[in-house]
């Protein structure tokens, strides 16, 4: 079975990562979605509430799992004996500095394969920083989520 690890923090999940992920599955078995936590980060979501909107979106999808994490992606990887990391691409910079960490993840992990796919022309504006932006700033970000926020009564803004 082929499996791959998504991380990110996901701080909101939108639907550029949720076609991802389902694009991702026409090349592997499974995915897990993990979501990160470092306690020296400031999140509009905690890690509960980003674990169940991803649980959410993909409820009826058997070959989705979704963790949460802390600490470094490869002692994950070799927790969850799984050595391909999908990365989505947006831009030129998202190639530049995803390429620094793959190349970094391999030198730490010698198994690990990082996967690069280009996000699809009609997600390639969505990001999860300018969706904290419009919520923050009271817009309706609706059409850029998976869910509906309004289920999950712990958004801090």
């Amino acid at each position: 079975m082929k499996r791959a690890i998504f991380p990110g923090s996901f701080d909101p999940f939108t639907v550029g990562h949720k076609a991802l992920v389902l694009r991702s599955l026409k090349l592997f078995d499974e995915i897990t979605v993990a979501a990160g936590f470092n306690s020296e980060k400031k999140y509009m979501f905690d890690i509960s509430t980003r674990l169940k909107i991803i649980e959410t979106t993909f409820k009826d999808n058997p070959k989705v799992r979704v963790e949460s994490y802390s600490g470094l992606t490869v002692d994950l990887c070799r927790s969850l004996d799984t050595y391909f990391l999908i990365r989505g691409l947006r831009t030129a910079s998202d190639f530049e500095f995803e390429r620094a960490i793959g190349q970094i993840n391999k030198q730490l992990e010698q198994r690990i394969e990082t996967v690069f796919m280009l996000i699809a022309p009609e997600h390639s504006a969505i990001s999860s920083s300018i969706v904290r932006d419009i919520l923050l700033n009271g817009g309706d970000a609706s059409m850029f989520l998976t869910v509906n926020l309004k289920a999950f009564d712990c958004i801090r803004y």
